[in-house]
């Protein structure tokens, strides 16, 4: 499959509206260039945080394939979001050809004491593009020293490093 089909394969399990969809296969495609980058393969096991509503989750799943598995989880509410909420991406998500290859939790607070996972439970820990949502520097520094355990490898991507100086202000 070349990347063009990939693009659209994943997009085509992916919640849009309206008719076109070349603004989200342009976003899917940055985020398959990260993902590949991070070296995420089949099989690969991945808790991704701040999932919001796929984007990135449905890239990992594809790349994931049958044999791999990405939990998403999001502080959000699965009624967030517009036009399309959170939990309306993700039930579009599950009822897709990627859906058995991936589950996404909302109103996690990764933070939390009732949050845990096994040490190495994942291969890769992804946070894509979520640290603005984040209220502090110290905040998004405590998430990564809680779930640095759980995972092989932590993956992380913002769209303007300015958003992290934001952050530690």
């Amino acid at each position: 499959m070349d990347n063009d089909e990939t693009i659209q394969t994943i997009v085509n399990c992916m919640a849009v509206t309206g008719e076109d969809t070349s603004i989200q296969k342009i976003q899917t495609e940055h985020r398959l260039k990260l993902a590949q980058f991070w070296g995420i393969t089949k099989g690969s096991r991945v808790l991704e945080i701040g999932c919001g509503q796929g984007d990135t989750t449905a890239v990992l799943a594809f790349l994931t394939g049958e044999s791999g598995f990405v939990q998403g989880i999001d502080i959000a509410s699965p009624d967030y979001g517009a036009p399309i909420t959170l939990g309306e991406a993700y039930e579009h998500l599950k009822r897709s050809e990627l859906g058995n290859r991936l589950e996404m939790n909302f109103e996690v607070d990764v933070l939390s004491d009732k949050i845990s996972y096994p040490d190495q439970s994942f291969d890769f820990i992804v946070l894509s593009h979520c640290s603005w949502y984040l209220e502090s520097f110290e905040q998004l520094t405590s998430i990564m020293e809680k779930v640095k355990k759980w995972g092989k490898q932590l993956c992380f991507a913002e769209w303007d490093l300015n958003d992290i100086r934001r952050l530690s202000t």
